[in-house]
């Protein structure tokens, strides 16, 4: 458990992790796209516009997965003053908030020809908003203290009050009437989407898991790069 917020360890894994994670991520992304624009069938009453799906729900996943960790990373600050957990926190919350942007554009893009509209105000989407706002909202934080600490402390403790609007974005369909449809992959009764359809889906999923992981890595070497640097300036100012 040392090693892992060990600055040192991370670097030294994250730099040979980073290349491998990058190349899975495109060999993903390309069978993804094959698998997602020619071998999937077009639905039977969707047409070719299901397409969206592909994109629309991994998203949609990744707005929750990365809420998630950013409210574990957050938890992991504030509990043991980890500094990496603080920056893994913050290397997380732009990623997640364009996961976000991208589910909420893809699902305005299919819903217009499934709906008729390119917005309702019902739970799941309006829940899904609402997270947007929350990434924001740490985003902002995070920054808004002239003590980067304060920042830090603050944007956490708004990262674990705010999860408890996952929960209600995943289980909104069942508690509320909506427009949006009900969970067909991840149910007790197994997925009751076609393989044909399933396959692609999953494919992009995994994909992007590794995106978010990559990008967490880098930009976590970036962080820890700039902190070496910061403090060889004070000491050289400091002299």
């Amino acid at each position: 458990m040392r090693a892992l917020v060990n600055p040192t360890f991370v670097m030294r894994w994250s730099t040979r992790a980073v290349p491998w994670l990058g190349g899975l991520t495109l060999l993903l992304v390309a069978a993804g796209l094959y698998l997602a624009l020619i071998a999937s069938p077009p639905d039977y009453q969707q047409g070719d516009s299901v397409r969206i799906m592909y994109v629309h729900v991994p998203a949609a996943w990744m707005a929750l997965f990365c809420y998630t960790c950013m409210a574990a990373a957050s938890a992991a600050g504030l509990v043991w003053r980890s500094p990496i957990a603080d920056l893994a926190a913050q290397a997380t919350a732009p990623v997640g908030a364009a996961f976000t942007f991208i589910a909420l554009v893809t699902g305005s893009l299919w819903g217009k020809p499934m709906w008729g509209t390119w917005w309702v105000w019902d739970a799941r989407l309006t829940s899904v908003l609402i997270l947007q706002f929350l990434y924001f909202g740490f985003i902002a934080l995070s920054h808004a203290f002239d003590d980067p600490a304060r920042g830090q402390r603050a944007a956490a403790v708004l990262a674990l009050v705010g999860f408890v609007n996952v929960p209600i974005i995943k289980f909104s369909v069942d508690w509320w009437s909506t427009l949006h449809q009900p969970a067909s992959v991840v149910r007790l009764d197994g997925p009751s989407i076609h393989p044909s359809m399933l396959a692609p889906l999953l494919v992009m999923a995994i994909a992007f898991t590794c995106y978010y992981v990559w990008l967490l890595l880098v930009r976590l070497q970036s962080e820890i790069l700039n902190g070496k640097i910061r403090a060889l300036r004070l000491r050289q100012a400091h002299g």
